[in-house]
């Protein structure tokens, strides 16, 4: 599976936690004992981009310490909802000589050019472009357009290489130095470390048109005809926050962060799930009230069967069959599209019964219940909910061991910067920020902070 990542150039929200948790639900399923697939998960990080730069320029500070602040805290945010890690967590920039052959092999296939501002994709070479999002070149030209600071031959042509602009991160390449496209990391990236095709190719909605068309269009031209680059693509809905999209400017835009520090981690959850993947949904304090609710009832039904004792057990209406068939309604509705809705009903459903179970104190029954909850909440990622996790976001600690490598890696990366190897100084940058450690250079030297705290 590779799943597109965050762009860390601002803080990470509610529609971001929507996307990640069902690819996390996904990752579950797949690797249950049930289906028994064994599962490589590729989650990237596009640590280059124009937004990230001009956030940088705006602060008048690094580039790398705007995407480790942001990405840190998003990563502290995944660790609260209960998301695990990735297999492969690959960044942009540590893949840049892949990104560089890549574009090398397009333009040797004269698929790509070289203009004056960059190395650019020539749409029109590839008869299939469209097809994912199911639109139409002809239609797409209506209304496009080039815009002032492009030197591309087509409207529809997109950038796979940035010539390099005074104040900007910039890598060698034969055509000129500069940075990549956002489009070309993921077809680089994805083929570099899974080899193509692969098997799952998700995001959210949004990246539909242009970004996963144009993935295709540059993977697929460097494939046999009869090949795709995914074999599934998997893309979830768009969530409105109180019936808008979320915007700063609207005034209904609040962080992710600071949203886990109101709410139970397992509650948002559970109101992501009572929603198809695949359909938008509005977050409301309502709906995430009654998500809460809900969730109690989850919280009860399994605290009152640890009770169950079995010495006098009365003649009950719930058998371990009716249970078992219980736990086949939960996994027929995730074989169904993954309809987590119709999972959940199954456990709301096997909820009631542990109220019946407990009172008539049979202990097979009960025995049944406690597995269904813990393997169906396990699947769903919403185990620690029979923990009650608190709600806040808490900073990782750090041992006297971790602090000694963090202290040498920074020592590494500042040999590097000395050397010019800045490709080497941003992978450990990187590393380091993946772990939640944030660096700041200043004239007194490197300071790091967890979480930037």
């Amino acid at each position: 599976m590779y799943v597109c990542g965050l762009t860390p150039s601002a803080e990470a929200h509610l529609g971001h936690a929507r996307s990640f948790l069902f690819f996390d639900v996904l990752r579950r399923y797949l690797e249950h004992p049930r289906n028994d697939y064994r599962v490589t998960y590729v989650q990237n990080v596009t640590d280059i981009d124009d937004r990230a730069i001009a956030a940088a320029q705006a602060e008048h500070t690094d580039v790398m310490d705007v995407v480790g602040r942001y990405y840190t805290v998003f990563k502290r945010a995944m660790h609260v909802l209960g998301v695990r890690e990735p297999d492969i967590e690959p960044h942009a920039t540590q893949h840049i000589d892949a990104i560089v052959s890549m574009i090398a092999e397009l333009l040797a296939t004269e698929h790509a050019y070289t203009s004056d501002d960059g190395v650019y994709y020539a749409v029109k070479s590839f008869p299939r472009y469209g097809a994912l999002s199911h639109r139409n070149v002809d239609e797409l030209l209506v209304g496009a357009r080039i815009a002032e600071n492009e030197s591309k031959r087509d409207p529809l042509d997109f950038a796979l290489w940035k010539f390099a602009k005074p104040g900007e991160p910039f890598w060698p390449a034969p055509w000129g130095a500069g940075r990549p496209g956002w489009h070309i990391e993921c077809s680089a990236m994805s083929r570099e470390l899974l080899g193509v095709p692969f098997d799952v190719h998700g995001g959210g909605f949004d990246l539909v048109f242009p970004h996963h068309e144009n993935e295709i269009a540059q993977s697929e031209a460097l494939m046999p005809s009869d090949q795709h680059l995914a074999r599934y693509w998997l893309h979830g809905g768009l969530l409105n926050f109180d019936g808008r999209k979320m915007s700063k400017s609207l005034g209904n835009f609040e962080p992710l962060s600071a949203i886990l520090e109101r709410h139970d981690p397992m509650a948002i959850r559970l109101l992501f799930l009572q929603t198809g993947y695949r359909k938008p949904m509005n977050f409301t304090e309502d709906a995430i009230a009654g998500a809460t609710t809900g969730l109690e009832r989850l919280r009860k039904a399994y605290d009152a069967l640890s009770g169950v004792t079995g010495e006098v057990p009365l003649d009950g209406e719930e058998t371990v069959d009716d249970i078992e068939h219980m736990a086949e309604r939960f996994f027929a509705a995730l074989d169904d599209d993954m309809n987590t809705a119709g999972a959940l009903g199954a456990l709301f459903d096997a909820a009631a019964a542990a109220q019946r179970v407990a009172t008539e104190n049979d202990p097979d029954a009960a025995g049944a219940l406690r597995r269904l909850f813990e393997d169906g909440l396990g699947v769903l990622g919403m185990g620690p909910a029979l923990e009650r996790v608190p709600v806040g976001v808490a900073a990782p600690a750090v041992d006297a061991a971790t602090v000694a490598r963090i202290e040498r890696m920074i020592d590494e990366r500042n040999a590097a910067r000395k050397a010019r190897d800045f490709a080497r100084a941003d992978s450990l940058r990187n590393a380091l920020a993946a772990e939640g450690i944030v660096l700041k250079d200043g004239k007194d030297g490197t300071t790091w902070t967890v979480g930037g705290a």
